[in-house]
């Protein structure tokens, strides 16, 4: 028998289940395989895990914050993991990506102690991925965790006198064409582009909208943490992260979820003098339904009737659950905006909130900035300035049409406005008028150099909502 003494077999140890980290992957791989919104995909998670016992509160919030964080600075992580992998990331599978990822926010984007940081991400990947991946993403974090988010940022982003866009989509995690658009937006201006890019990495807080009629600003402002909003009168605000689902007048439909931004377009629009008959009003883009909701019942305040169309069906359903329930007169279609289903000259007043590019409200929607490319604009400009057209088909002379996105590129807004006004021009017949819309929203400052407005994230912590006033003259 040997006298060298031998080595104790290595006992094989389960991974540890971490509740949190696993929902947040599961919530990317969502995000990433489905094309899913972490919005729309991630709070019904929660709910789950909460009812499951699974999460508390607590547990509930570093979810979230792992997930939203992940995605919002996923341009700057995948460039130092660039540098710490030793091939291109297109070559490494997107579920170790995200592993990866998550690990490059914990250490980078948040308070949580490197080695707890590295430790809980591998452990995260022997339960998703396996051990012989753990070992590679244990090897990769270490080498992210060799330097903080600022030193970082020396090594992959070029300096901001060599390449200012480049250094500010590195810096705050937009792509660089997203960069130069909103720049271009802002005219040029350095301290706001930092400001507005900044505001774009910021959660927004939940902002309920009284519907006239149905629910008021003081029953809302009763629910703990309210306060009122600071531009619409119909807004309030749960500061302290409230749940809306839990405010009675929301769940019954009375109150919703909406950006004081889109409330403002709808106010501005209600509010816009016009001449002759004010009964007939329009939403040409109603889904999924918020706007239509609170115009609806300005509507019924006036004993005005809407019509609320929406191109696609599963919309349109969305858009009659919010209407239901609206004291006045209402009538939800499955139309497109393009090819009207009714006559000309129809309606008094007409909003088209047209799809676009949605660079608005990248506060909601993290991941859609790295989703959308240059070329999208080519296909959604042309839809606009055709539900635009159509929008001044279906109002009458004197009516009022408000033209709205939730953008502020430059090819979205101004320049639409002008391409149909110009091409109009040109056919003669249908002529049109531009309304100054700022006095319409009094007390809003900052709304750009008229007669259009455009708010914006850093300025009025609204989403950044784009509205131009038309009166139909003949």
């Amino acid at each position: 028998m040997s006298t060298r003494q031998r080595r104790p077999a290595r006992t094989y140890r389960r991974p540890r289940r971490d509740p949190v980290r696993i929902l947040a992957f599961d919530a990317l791989r969502a995000v990433g395989e489905r094309g899913a919104y972490a919005n729309l995909v991630l709070p019904p998670m929660l709910t789950r895990a909460k009812e499951a016992g699974e999460l508390d509160a607590r547990d509930a919030a570093l979810a979230t914050e792992l997930v939203y964080g992940t995605l919002r600075r996923q341009g700057t992580y995948d460039a130092v993991l660039a540098a710490c992998v030793d091939r291109p990331l297109r070559e490494v599978d997107p579920p170790v990506l995200d592993v990866l990822s998550l690990g490059a926010h914990q250490l980078l984007g948040t308070r949580i102690p490197s080695h707890a940081a590295v430790s809980a991400s591998v452990e995260l990947a022997r339960c998703v991925l396996g051990d012989g991946r753990a070992k590679f993403v244990n090897a990769v974090l270490r080498r992210v965790a060799a330097h903080d988010l600022d030193g970082w940022l020396e090594r992959v982003a070029p300096p901001y006198d060599e390449d200012p866009e480049e250094h500010l989509a590195l810096a705050y995690a937009h792509p660089r064409w997203v960069v130069s658009a909103l720049w271009d937006a802002l005219g040029g201006d350095r301290a706001g582009i930092e400001q507005l890019l900044a505001a774009d990495n910021e959660r927004p807080g939940v902002t309920l909208v009284a519907r006239p009629g149905r629910s008021t600003v003081e029953e809302l402002r009763a629910e703990p943490g309210a306060e009122p909003g600071r531009w619409s009168p119909y807004a309030v605000r749960l500061v302290e992260g409230g749940e809306p689902g839990a405010v009675e007048a929301v769940g019954e439909g009375r109150a919703g979820v909406q950006d004081e931004g889109s409330q403002l377009v709808a106010l501005a629009l209600a509010n816009a003098p016009l001449t002759g008959p004010d009964r007939r009003w329009l939403d040409g883009c109603a889904g999924p339904g918020g706007k239509a909701a609170l115009l609806g019942a300005l509507a019924a305040e006036r004993g005005a009737a809407l019509v609320a169309a929406e191109r696609q069906p599963h919309r349109a359903r969305l858009v009659a659950r919010a209407l239901d329930g609206n004291p006045g007169p209402h009538q939800v279609v499955v139309a497109d905006g393009t090819r009207p289903a009714w006559r000309p000259g129809t309606f008094d007043r007409v909003l088209v909130d047209v799809p676009c590019t949605g660079l608005g409200a990248l506060r909601r929607r993290p991941e859609a900035r790295w989703r959308r490319r240059p070329e999208d604009l080519d296909g959604l400009v042309a839809l606009q300035r055709d539900l635009l057209r159509g929008a001044l088909t279906a109002v009458r002379p004197g009516g009022v049409v408000g033209y709205a996105t939730c953008s502020p590129h430059l090819a979205e807004t101004r320049l639409v406005v002008a391409d149909v006004l110009k091409s109009l021009a040109r056919e003669g017949g249908t002529t049109v008028e531009r309304i100054d819309a700022r006095p319409l929203l009094p007390g809003v400052p900052e709304l750009g150099e008229g007669p259009d407005i455009q708010l914006w994230p850093h300025r009025h912590g609204t989403d950044a909502m784009y509205l131009a006033l038309l009166r139909r003259t003949s």
